[in-house]
């Protein structure tokens, strides 16, 4: 390194802080890149690659953005996963004796953006700390471009299963973690496939309970770890503070507390539910418009919209909560003047949220200020309104409501309406809100007609009637005298220069001019600055009392918008409670609905209990409508239960603890996964976690394998979930397999349901009506005509369908004769398998061994033979 030039040392040592971030080092007005740095930006930026001599043999690859538009540049790196370290000189250059000194102001990550152009303005943008020790976790998450912190842990049960669903509701932009949790290549590998997350390990000393309870009690007061931070949280949300501290390097001040939440608390919906029921994007496009979110987000704010999006992402779970949001939601449904009055006002209002956090980080310019300002003026207009209401929850948003009429006066009275965006600049202070600045503003815009009054005052008071008053570069101002008046300089002059013909005087009155005047410009831009910084201090320190404004404005907003949905789309108040019960009349899918623009959606009523309704058995051809009614469902079930109306003309749900569902197929290619490899994935993860008051919706369970494979595990899973003993969950169970349908009345609380079709000859017609009853058949050829198949193929299909059914049916005569009694212990569903005598001889074997008295090799030899007994059968 001795041999690199000074600035190119610098560079290096700071790089050696900073190595896992790509280093915007400002030179004059650009950030430059070097090394590997500049070869990475170079290819992602899509920017020349240079080099510059360094004191090496090689020069330095190099490459460079503007400062002014570096933000855009900065976005894209953040955005595919870099992180960007930028370095700013830190010291005057005229003052610098030297190189300039220069240091990291700040370290952007994919979860630490707080810049409005990088961030969706309805959506979070998480930071996420995992603690892990041995099978526990402790979880905490920040947006630090609103301050909301809350905090969990993971203690029981399967615990990796409930980090992934958790991780899958928070949907973080990136991921800290201790050691423990990222030396787990496997865990870590599947978050970033499944998710796209960036992760990475953060120091195992910052998660030390110790230093994390240090942390915490540096920024909160010792209740709130008592209250807010159990064990292993605890040591999660000290690193997370840490990790902002050292990336930020400013005050935090915006995170005033920790929300503290156990994941039971609310409605668990795993990643596969999430993606299923389409919540907040589709599956196929990954796009807004298509989902549950679309439908019902009308917020004007866009705080409001961040909201509303977590109501959907966890739905509630308490009875008298969800109570609570549902009246709130009809007050505003039946007052519609009032609802519309609200929504044109909240429509005025600004992210208050995300420009408090500008105010904090200190990055907040006057036009902010005016948006602010524009935003509170808003706020005594709705509280007035909302005085009007009785709902609990909007009664509670009234009272909480603070007006900040004190913020709205200082920042009225300070900033000027239409400031430039620059806050260094001046032309930022009102008139009359400084005596000095006025001063000052009226010095450098009133120097000249100053300068000329006391020329004239002083020839009046001397009787010089050729005196002027001169300026130059070297004295300044001065009051000149031609020799023929010498005798008429008053004793209050002082010489200052002497000429020829002339002498040059100054006053004690013009030298103070001169400071005025001269100094004034450099000294109104700097007082307006100062000015500026003393505002937003005095608006920082009301922090507490602005977020909570926030948070009312946001909630009034969600729950306008829901009302506005539930006028707008027909919507009926749910009846939610505790019991056993889900009862929809008239049910329909609410984006299915708001898709369809030719024809109106048919809809369907349902009737499921924990007692003879508990599990439907749904047959019906492709393109029925089987997974739009399912889902229907569950999507009125969740809407219930995040305090939305629903689309019903009635409905009584039963809280549901979980809503599982298993509907397509996909291929998991990138970790080498089949269709049926997922799915059984899928349905095991659903037996395992679902309880008795969970919400099951499954699709063709067992159709990516082969028919009697899959018709045995479509049937066992419906005998396990089916028992009370086992399970007993509400389920709606989708199949082709027909014979399934034998299963009502052998099994309690089974019941048979199928989507209506009527034929018209070789053509069928979809009545989108849910019956009760099996389905005749599969339609699968009509569907593949329906779809265009050519009439050759569908032709040759009946053949080929007709000898099979005929093939089918002689083979079921000759195994009824052959079959004396269906197989022991089932019902006589594969009595066409028909069980040879070597298949009851093995039988036999294996029902005589005693398995408490077998070794392991005894048993390998055991299962071999009995092996080759099955080969040759």
């Amino acid at each position: 390194m001795s041999t690199v030039t000074p600035m190119m040392q610098q560079y290096l040592e700071i790089k050696e802080q900073y190595k896992d971030c790509i280093l915007f080092f400002r030179l004059g007005d650009f950030y430059e890149m070097f090394f590997k740095d500049a070869e990475i930006a170079s290819r992602e930026l899509e920017i020349t690659l240079t080099g510059r001599d360094c004191g090496l043999e090689e020069r330095a690859p190099m490459c460079g953005v503007p400062y002014h538009s570096a933000d855009s540049y900065i976005a894209r790196l953040v955005t595919k996963g870099y992180k960007v370290a930028i370095c700013e000189q830190v010291e005057d250059p005229s003052q610098a004796k030297g190189i300039v000194k220069r240091d990291v102001i700040r370290v952007i990550t994919p979860g630490t953006v707080t810049d409005s152009a990088m961030l969706e303005e309805k959506k979070n943008n998480y930071l996420l700390s995992v603690y892990r020790n041995k099978y526990y976790f402790g979880l905490a998450s920040v947006d630090i471009s609103t301050g909301e912190l809350s905090a969990t842990r993971i203690m029981w049960g399967d615990t990796v299963s409930k980090l992934t669903d958790e991780i899958a509701k928070i949907s973080p932009s990136e991921i800290i973690s201790n050691s423990e949790f990222f030396s787990d290549k496997k865990l870590v590998d599947t978050i970033r496939k499944r998710f796209g997350i960036y992760i990475s390990q953060f120091d195992d000393n910052y998660y030390e309970e110790e230093f994390a309870r240090k942390k915490i009690e540096s920024r909160f007061d010792k209740k709130a770890i008592a209250d807010k931070c159990g064990e292993l949280a605890i040591n999660a949300v000290g690193a997370l503070l840490e990790y902002l501290e050292e990336t930020q390097k400013v005050n935090l001040e915006h995170i005033r507390t920790i929300t503290s939440y156990n994941i039971e608390d609310f409605m668990v919906l795993d990643a596969a539910t999430r993606r299923n029921l389409e919540l907040t994007q589709t599956m196929r496009e990954n796009s807004k418009k298509g989902s549950l979110l679309w439908v019902l987000d009308r917020t004007m704010t866009s705080m409001g919209g961040r909201t509303i999006r977590k109501w959907i992402e966890q739905p509630l779970k308490d009875v008298s909560d969800i109570n609570e949001r549902l009246d709130a939601v009809e007050e505003f449904k039946e007052k519609f003047m009032v609802r519309m009055e609200l929504r044109e006002l909240l429509r005025r209002i600004y992210d208050i949220e995300r420009l408090m956090t500008k105010v904090i980080f200190g990055n907040v310019n006057c036009r902010d200020l005016i948006a602010l300002k524009n935003s509170i003026g808003q706020l005594p207009h709705i509280k007035n309104i909302l005085s009007g209401c009785t709902a609990a929850m909007n009664r509670r948003n009234y009272e909480m409501l603070d007006t900040l009429e004190d913020i709205y006066n200082l920042i009225d009275a300070a900033i000027v309406d239409d400031p430039p965006v620059s806050v260094r600049e001046g032309g930022i202070i009102k008139k009359g809100y400084n005596q000095e600045v006025d001063r000052l503003r009226e010095a450098a815009t009133q120097g000249r007609n100053w300068i000329a009054e006391l020329e004239r005052s002083e020839r009046e008071k001397t009787g010089i009637k050729n005196l002027k008053v001169g300026y130059n570069k070297v004295f300044g101002y001065y009051l000149e005298v031609t020799k023929s008046y010498f005798h008429l300089v008053p004793d209050t002059y002082i010489r200052k220069q002497t000429l020829a013909n002339c002498e040059r005087f100054f006053t004690q009155e013009l030298k103070e001019l001169e400071e005025t005047i001269l100094g004034a410009e450099d000294k109104l831009v700097e007082l307006e600055y100062r000015l500026f910084t003393e505002i937003r201090s005095r608006i920082a320190n009301e922090i507490a009392r602005i977020k909570t404004t926030a948070s009312c404005i946001a909630e009034t907003d969600v729950l306008c918008s829901l009302a506005e949905v539930a006028d707008r789309e027909n919507y009926c108040k749910p009846t939610v409670n505790d019991g056993e019960e889900i009862s929809i009349i008239d049910g329909r899918h609410p984006v299915v609905e708001k898709m369809l623009e030719q024809e109106n959606f048919v809809p369907n009523d349902t009737l499921l209990d924990m007692t003879e309704n508990r599990l439907f058995i749904i047959t019906g051809p492709n393109m029925a409508g089987k997974s739009t009614y399912m889902r229907q469902v569950a999507l009125i079930v969740l809407m219930a239960q995040m305090g939305s109306f629903v689309p019903a003309s009635e409905a009584t749900i039963g809280v549901v603890d979980r809503i599982f569902t298993r509907v397509g197929a996909s291929d998991d290619l990138a970790s080498g996964q089949s269709t049926f490899m997922v799915e059984m994935s899928e349905v095991a993860n659903i037996l395992k976690n679902a309880t008795r008051r969970s919400l099951l919706v499954l699709d063709e369970i067992g159709r990516g394998t082969s028919t009697y494979d899959g018709l045995s595990i479509a049937w066992a899973v419906i005998e396990f979930i089916s028992d009370i003993k086992n399970l007993g969950a509400r389920t709606l169970f989708a199949t082709h397999y027909h014979e399934l349908t034998e299963l009502e009345g052998k099994l309690t609380g089974v019941k048979n349901y199928c989507i209506s079709v009527k034929e018209d000859g070789d053509d069928i017609i979809f009545l989108r009506k849910i019956i009760r009853g099996g389905a005749d058949g599969s339609y699968g050829v009509q569907v593949a005509k329906l779809a265009g198949i050519p009439d050759q193929v569908i032709e040759r299909a009946k053949d080929i369908l007709n000898q099979l059914e005929e093939a089918n049916i002689s083979r079921k005569e000759t195994v009824r004769k052959r079959s004396s009694k269906p197989i022991e212990g089932q019902i006589d569903i594969f009595a066409a398998l028909n069980v040879s005598e070597g298949k009851d001889e093995i039988v036999e074997e294996l029902k005589k061994l005693e398995i408490s008295n077998i070794t392991p090799i005894d048993a390998m030899n055991i299962l071999y033979k009995l092996q080759q007994k099955a080969r040759n059968l």
